[in-house]
């Protein structure tokens, strides 16, 4: 059984136990993002800090995104989301795109999607050659290594949801005239290739899960 077959998604928040949750962690980011930015203690900079979010369509990768960077100043963050790479990025290495959005000592950023596309997207969809992607996920473990060699806190999330889950939210936005720009025909062609992007999220958790490595 595969990592993402044992997530409990049965388990449930209420609005209120959100509401209370939610506001006491904002403020606890706010803090860590000030004393790490060296507004708040001695002024010292703290470590570059960089979430990373991938996830199903649907899943709710935006508004996560939302509530974790709402509570801080904007210019204290940055966010950048990355779609299918341009014709003069696929004449670089596939890392090179993502180099000069990684924050500095006392920087935080964010991304919505990143690096892990190589093994997901353009795997599943042959936009990188089985040599390419395969030889990614070393590629992908030394880099995150040396970020990490270098200072930087890397925290990752993949936002699981079920395909029925998922069905429905399509459903919601197909029939919201202020949502329906959120659904493409991509992302309806991306259900029906659900079971070898679940096998390329399995493989992807574990080849480049840092957990237990020397």
């Amino acid at each position: 059984m595969g990592r993402l077959q044992k997530v409990d998604l049965s388990l449930r928040l209420s609005r209120e136990e959100e509401t209370v949750r939610l506001a006491v962690l904002q403020k606890r980011m706010l803090e860590l993002r000030l004393t790490c930015g060296g507004m708040l203690g001695d002024g010292t900079l703290g470590p570059p800090v960089l979430f990373l979010f991938e996830g199903w369509d649907a899943s709710g990768k935006g508004g996560a995104i939302k509530r974790l960077v709402s509570p801080i100043d904007p210019r204290h963050v940055r966010v950048s989301q990355f779609a299918a790479p341009t014709p003069d990025e696929k004449r670089h290495h596939f890392l090179i795109r993502f180099a000069d959005k990684l924050p500095g000592w006392g920087g935080m950023a964010v991304f919505d999607r990143s690096w892990y596309g190589r093994v997901l997207v353009e795997r599943v969809e042959g936009f990188a050659s089985e040599e390419q992607w395969s030889r990614s996920y070393s590629e992908i473990v030394a880099f995150e290594e040396s970020l990490a060699a270098e200072g930087a806190v890397i925290v990752k999330f993949w936002i699981h949801i079920s395909p029925e889950e998922q069905l429905k939210r399509f459903e919601r936005r197909a029939e919201d005239p202020l949502r329906q720009w959120k659904l493409t025909d991509e992302d309806w062609r991306n259900r029906e290739k659900h079971e070898d992007y679940l096998m390329a999220v399995e493989e992807m958790l574990e080849r480049t899960d840092h957990c237990g490595r020397d």
